[in-house]
């Protein structure tokens, strides 16, 4: 590869997108429902209506007076196959306030899928009417009426505790055995639910997290109160256990002497009075460390709970605030030059000092921590770090704390934040022997599966043992591999975003071969001590030292370019990232696309670079673009798409030309950020946990406009679908099945100069979301922002394609002012 400097800024393209009516096309016949003995099916389901409606009558009588409140009602679980599942949207009926709350797969039969309904006493007789009309009525057609829900019924049972309860079924508690409940409630029920904890005197906490369709709270009871709750208001939409106190590695080992700090202190120029800020939500910071306090002012330390005071007294975020301030401190200390901090800091504690039992709604104290700097600082632009995880999560399904990130990134009145959270790290003792398959059964933990935050998770390069102690032994990961206690999204399934979106540096482990691998200080990275009196350095290592370094880069970023969207600078991070040569060497092993989809999910789309991030070169320049466009519109009652954006790419076409049959590579990378709607209702297209997706299609050679709009509304069509009869033909390395997923996309394309100068144009599209889907919501008239960052690098020649794009844009802007 040639290489040029780094020394030409990005090239902002400012208004580029032209806007273009778009109308997304039809989405393909549903599949028939199953075949079915039409009158036998019916008199079955009938039973079982029956017998369902005969104890909801006997629940609705024995509702006690003096605790019941809110509309009287029950609830109904309907069984499908898990391949009909997509009869669930037909068992809602906003007329009637028939709502669907929760489905799960069932924990009996693996082929099965359970959704639970709530029917309010008025409307007792709905469903067994519908049975009725698909026996004895037909439709002009001559189908059976209501075929498309009642063929793809299997049964239905009254509604209990456990059909709300959307966890791992293992987790549900035995009888008489108390526990903290999630429970996520109903639209507009919080005063209901208040209510009747009040009366039934179960303990709640006061913190709450509030979703366009749902508002979660934390309760103490055992099954037998939870179901009288149940029986005595139509408040619970859906159950979950409340998970206990995120956990952290906290035992780290000195590294080096005092006087290195000194010297680092007497170097430091300290940030300026506007500078941006990194903001650590973790277990406080030590101020009085020499080189943290030139970073740190005291009005900028702030923490949850006033009791448990703003200085660290478990030193995870002193040695995170040692590497967001500083990267690795080794590097800072082995120079003598002077040390320009260009951002500062700020801290948040949102952990306890002393690990309580009791778990929180972690949703709500991060919302609460977000607003305290917020508050102390208004104006100031900040980077938010919290490498605080909790439990695996299930699946990739969003969590209350998960989607509670997503609703901070996603703002009101576009506010956006930026967030750098982690994966989390794998606990159990690990053999060498075990590394990357454990790694690959290890799933995200919780709240790594938000869609906006940036997620990140852990590589390494150290492989070097020099101690004398460890003669003989041998580091687990290789070089440019994955840290070995970096968890991945791997086991997650497929709608789910990709898990890590990049890796950063997070130290290795040692093995002697026959005992579980050890941390020792040659494989870890340098930081700082939370107890400076003692030892003023610490080590640090997996994914938390790697949550701190690229929230890092990303304030190193926002310092250079402050008027940047949040959305531009997490785009700008991943769109710099590259697969190292380790793990390329995996990726050119898998010849297929589906081979590629589990290396995609444990390695993200690499490790970012800063330089490459904030500089173009000679050889390698990248246009950036923000944008926005209306996704839907109403029109005659119904919720349609409304529009799509066409960037016209000042492509050096002469050059490119010239250049012939050169290798070229062009990068595309679109970031945006979703609304949340989370609640365990199943993942179709009405109960979408996004309010929209934007996807981008690149033109290609020979391809007029109008062929390059059909093929937008073919992929538009092929993805409402979930159904594919594209190739990945196209010298795309992802494609588009594995690249859309989550609300970032990055690919890489590789052909000839030659077809590149004929590839001049990108769109910018929508597909469907709960915007789209829930028109009661309001949503759809709500516009849409995004940033699209666009490479083009000529990796064999020494050529300049940089000038004549700059001079093109320069000249198209000239015109237009």
């Amino acid at each position: 590869m040639v290489d040029q400097s780094r020394d030409r800024p990005h090239i902002y393209l400012p208004d580029s997108g032209e806007s273009e009516n778009y109308t997304s096309p039809r989405t393909g016949t549903t599949p028939p429902p199953p075949s079915r003995d039409r009158e036998r099916h019916a008199n079955e389901l009938a039973r079982a209506i029956g017998r369902s409606l005969l104890k909801a009558e006997q629940q609705l009588d024995s509702r006690e007076p003096e605790i019941a409140t809110g509309k009287p009602g029950f609830y109904l679980e309907f069984q499908v196959l898990a391949d009909q599942a997509n009869a669930f949207e037909k068992l809602e009926n906003r007329q009637k306030k028939i709502e669907l709350v929760a489905v799960q797969k069932s924990a009996e039969q693996e082929d099965v899928v359970k959704a639970t309904v709530f029917v309010p006493e008025a409307a007792t007789d709905y469903f067994r009417s519908k049975v009725e009309q698909y026996r004895n009525q037909e439709t002009k057609k001559g189908k059976p009426k209501n075929e498309a829900l009642v063929a793809r019924l299997e049964t239905v049972e009254i509604g209990t505790v456990r059909s709300l309860f959307t966890d791992d079924s293992t987790l549900f508690p035995q009888d008489g055995q108390e526990v903290w409940w999630e429970v996520w409630l109903r639209r507009d029920q919080r005063e209901t639910f208040n209510i009747i904890t009040e009366r039934l005197n179960i303990q709640t906490k006061p913190h709450a997290i509030s979703f366009p369709e749902r508002e979660v709270v934390l309760a103490m009871a055992d099954v037998e109160a939870m179901a009288r709750l149940i029986k005595n208001s139509d408040a619970v939409a859906e159950l979950r256990i409340a998970k206990d106190t995120p956990s952290m590695f906290l035992d780290m080992g000195p590294m080096e002497q005092e006087r290195w700090a000194r010297d680092v202190a007497d170097r430091i120029l300290e940030p300026g009075q506007h500078a941006i800020a990194l903001c650590l939500l973790d277990s406080g910071v030590t101020r009085i460390h020499p080189l943290i306090e030139p970073a740190l002012d005291p009005s900028d330390m702030h923490t949850y709970e006033p009791s448990w005071g703003v200085h660290d007294n478990r030193g995870h975020g002193t040695q995170m605030a040692g590497l967001a301030l500083y990267s690795d401190l080794l590097d800072v200390l082995q120079t003598s030059n002077q040390v320009k901090l260009r951002h500062r800091l700020e801290s948040v504690k949102i952990l306890q000092p002393n690990q309580p039992n009791d778990p929180e709604l972690y949703g709500a104290i991060t919302q609460e921590a977000v607003a305290r700097p917020e508050i102390q600082a208004p104006t100031r632009r900040r980077v938010f770090c919290m490498a605080v995880t909790s439990v695996p999560s299930n699946q990739g399904t969003p969590s209350s704390w998960s989607a509670a990130i997503d609703q901070l990134c996603f703002g009101e009145d576009d506010w956006r934040r930026l967030m750098v959270i982690s994966v989390g790290n794998i606990r159990q003792d690990m053999m060498a022997t075990d590394y990357l398959d454990l790694n690959d059964v290890s799933p995200v933990e919780n709240p790594g599966q938000a869609w906006n935050p940036l997620i990140v998770g852990a590589y390494t390069e150290k492989i070097n043992i020099i101690d004398p102690t460890y003669v003989g032994w041998q580091a687990v990961a290789h070089a440019g591999d994955l840290s070995p206690r970096s968890r991945t999204s791997v086991a997650w399934n497929n709608q789910w975003p990709i898990r890590p979106d990049v890796v950063f540096e997070g130290g290795n482990l040692a093995s002697d071969g026959e005992n579980p691998a050890i941390a020792i200080d040659d494989l870890c990275l340098l930081t700082t001590n939370y107890r400076p009196n003692l030892r003023l350095f610490n080590s640090m290592r997996d994914t938390s030292c790697a949550t701190a370094l690229a929230s890092y880069m990303a304030a190193r970023i926002m310092s250079e370019k402050p008027t940047y969207l949040p959305e531009t600078i997490r785009a700008l991070i991943v769109h710099s990232a590259e697969w190292t040569p380790a793990m390329q060497r995996r990726f050119q092993a898998a010849t297929t696309q589906k081979a590629k989809h589990p290396l995609l999910r444990r390695y993200g789309y690499g490790v970012p670079n800063l330089e490459r991030a904030l500089q173009s070169a000679n050889n390698d320049l990248t246009l950036i673009i923000e944008d926005e466009l209306q996704p839907f519109y109403l029109d005659n009652n119904s919720i349609k798409t409304r529009e799509m954006k066409l960037h016209s790419l000042p492509l050096p076409h002469e050059e490119l030309e010239r250049l012939g049959e050169a290798n070229v590579e062009l990068k595309v990378t679109l970031s945006y950020f979703i609304e949340p709607n989370p609640g365990e209702r199943g993942w179709g297209q009405r109960h979408r946990y996004a309010s929209y997706g934007l996807r981008f299609e690149v033109k290609r050679p020979l391809e007029s406009h109008d062929d390059f709009r059909k093929r937008i509304n073919k992929a538009a069509r092929e993805e409402e679908e979930n159904t594919t009869t594209r190739t990945e033909s196209d010298n795309w390395f992802l494609g588009s099945k594995l690249r859309n997923r989550g609300s970032i996309h990055s690919d890489i394309w590789n052909g000839t100069a030659v077809e590149l100068a004929q590839r001049g144009a990108i769109a910018v599209y929508p597909v469907g979301g709960w915007w789209k889907e829930k028109k009661y919501l309001d949503r759809w008239q709500q516009s849409a922002r995004y940033s699209l960052i666009v490479s083009i690098r000529v990796p064999e020649v020494e050529v300049d394609i940089y000038t004549p794009v700059l001079n093109r844009v320069e000249l198209a802007v000239d015109i237009n002012t």
